[in-house]
């Protein structure tokens, strides 16, 4: 017998006909004689609603009122599924975060998980029914309900599976596994039947939407089997290996892309010791989610130090990188570009054969695709351009690598 964790996103669970699918396959898994513990996000675009409601009624909106506010919907969702069960005859137990034994730092909208404590998941499995677990949430240090984040259930069903030593991870999602590229703007991206821990890591990275960078993360270091697949199909997905037996076959595996980056440079930055430590230092203190970082020689005893953050953070960028601090480092400006591309070729085997990186600027030069800058990793190469090519150059370089089925 298997112990299952599988996690059904808000997609998945979107209508009560696809509750009802979701409760009929359950039900099929447990015949067929595995253990089942679920993991539900909240149904649809409800957490999107939810927003969107609080925008309407307040400008201040404090982390404590909206974590309680969007963790709703996974409680909605979790009962609404125990009901589904119950109409097929499968016991099931709805379990809030705090009630599953999550318990998280204070960090209200982006909570980090400290601690599991499944027991009454755990007496649930023994019972014979199903756990029912409302994913992207817990309880914190202070004994308030905290949010995990946007993903945050892929997180809660990985961490699941690791503190009840499951078998398997299911994340079940819209798309039948990881796909080479983003099939709805390549349409001969192939989904792959495995990809290694740090393939997925560099792609969730670098703009594949799902699983959740935070889930991979977790299950990479706690050594939890995980399997993408389909809630619509059922079908069988990708599996993530820790080893690709043959990853120097295939050099490139991956194109992704993201255009939800703004670029920050800091002009005039004396190349002195010390100071990237500073700066960078600053920007961690201020939460700011830092990628691609490029730094320019030094001319005349300056330099130029460039990195891209998520859109959505460049007014915290300005203000944690104010005159004030400025002057204290001796930098002249900050210059903001608002939005930018990236794209990034994934695979193992990249640092081993150097004629990647050519033939990726070489394809994207002959379509006068500018690059702005550049970042490397043994298995990624990414590159900065404009946003109104990010598509194009996603389509262009899935062709030129051999990807298309």
């Amino acid at each position: 017998m298997s112990l299952l964790v599988q996690k059904f996103g808000g997609t998945s669970v979107s209508t009560p006909e696809r509750i009802r699918e979701v409760a009929d396959h359950v039900a099929r898994c447990r015949r067929r004689g595995d253990e089942i513990a679920l993991v539900v996000s909240a149904m649809g675009k409800e957490t999107d609603d939810l927003l969107y409601m609080a925008k309407q009624v307040s400008s201040k909106r404090p982390g404590r009122e909206m974590d309680m506010l969007i963790t709703a919907g996974e409680r909605k969702a979790v009962a609404l599924v125990c009901m589904a069960l119950a109409d097929l005859g499968v016991p099931a137990q709805s379990f809030t975060g705090s009630q599953a034994g999550f318990l998280t730092d204070t960090n209200h909208q982006n909570a980090r998980i400290l601690e599991i404590n499944p027991t009454r998941i755990k007496q649930a499995l023994t019972e014979g029914a199903v756990p029912v677990v409302a994913g992207s949430q817990g309880v914190s240090t202070d004994k308030n309900v905290t949010f995990l984040g946007r993903g945050g259930s892929d997180t809660t069903a990985v961490a699941l599976a690791q503190a009840l030593d499951a078998t398997m991870c299911e994340l079940y999602t819209d798309v039948s596994g990881v796909y080479s590229a983003d099939p709805r703007l390549v349409a001969k991206a192939s989904k792959m039947e495995t990809v290694t821990f740090q393939e997925l890591l560099e792609m969730t990275a670098a703009g594949c939407p799902k699983p959740a960078l935070r889930s991979v993360e977790f299950a990479y270091s706690h050594n939890v089997t995980l399997h993408i697949r389909s809630a619509f199909t059922w079908e069988s997905g990708t599996m993530v290996v820790r080893e690709d037996q043959e990853m120097e076959k295939a050099i490139v595996k991956a194109v992704t892309h993201e255009t939800s980056k703004a670029k920050v440079t800091v002009i005039g930055v004396p190349d002195k010791p010390g100071l990237s430590a500073s700066l960078f230092g600053k920007v961690s203190e201020m939460g700011l989610n830092v990628d691609v970082i490029v730094q320019n020689v030094s001319a005349d005893g300056l330099t130029d130090v460039s990195f891209t953050i998520p859109s959505e953070q460049i007014d915290l960028a300005k203000t944690s990188l104010d005159a004030t601090y400025l002057a204290s480092i001796e930098a002249d400006s900050i210059a903001v570009t608002p939005s930018v591309g990236v794209v990034t070729l994934v695979g193992a085997g990249m640092k081993s054969n150097p004629g990647v990186a050519a033939k990726m600027f070489g394809a994207l030069g002959d379509e006068n695709i500018n690059i702005d800058m550049i970042s490397t990793s043994p298995i990624r190469i990414s590159c900065v351009i404009e946003p109104s090519k990010a598509e194009q150059a996603v389509q262009l370089l899935h062709t030129t690598f051999g990807l298309d089925y």
